[in-house]
């Protein structure tokens, strides 16, 4: 599996200890920011992470941000993106499962190293399983399509 990952600084040293392990788990990877601890905006790297995924570069991707919250709300404005915010592996696990979520995102902050290890193999090893959760996915997309509006500083 190809995965995009991604952070902030707040994330960053959590991200440099999952590249390793998705490399153990034989998983390429593409690595799309921050390359250190200098602040960067998340919303940056949440667009960046979220269109390599959409556009087919990457079949999922890994986002990290302090609490992974901010990652999430910008990763969900892309469309066909599905980011779950997951603190543990039951839930990583069930967002593969029943939503099929192709973004995962994590907080550096909240989570610790092993915790994010064992979220991210629950996610990776969790297959989407179709059927009712199917339907529910295509409501997702139609609500994409309804809501699209075009964003001016007069109207946030």
């Amino acid at each position: 599996m190809r995965i995009a990952i991604g952070s902030d600084h707040r994330g960053f040293a959590l991200k440099e200890t999952i590249v390793p392990l998705l490399e153990e788990l034989g998983h390429e990877h593409v690595d799309l920011g921050c390359h250190d601890q200098n602040p960067v905006d998340y919303p940056d790297v949440a667009v960046e992470v979220a269109q390599a995924v959409v556009n087919g570069q990457a079949d999922c991707g890994v986002l990290i941000c302090g609490t992974g919250v901010g990652m999430g709300i910008t990763a969900n404005k892309v469309p066909g993106v599905r980011a779950a915010i997951c603190s543990d592996p039951t839930t990583a696990k069930l967002a593969r499962q029943h939503n099929n979520a192709n973004i995962l995102c994590m907080g550096g902050g909240v989570i610790g190293e092993w915790q994010a290890k064992e979220i991210i193999q629950a996610y990776l090893s969790a297959d989407f399983e179709g059927g009712r959760h199917s339907r529910r996915i295509d409501k997702i997309h139609s609500v994409e399509g309804r809501f699209r509006v075009q964003r001016t500083p007069s109207n946030e």
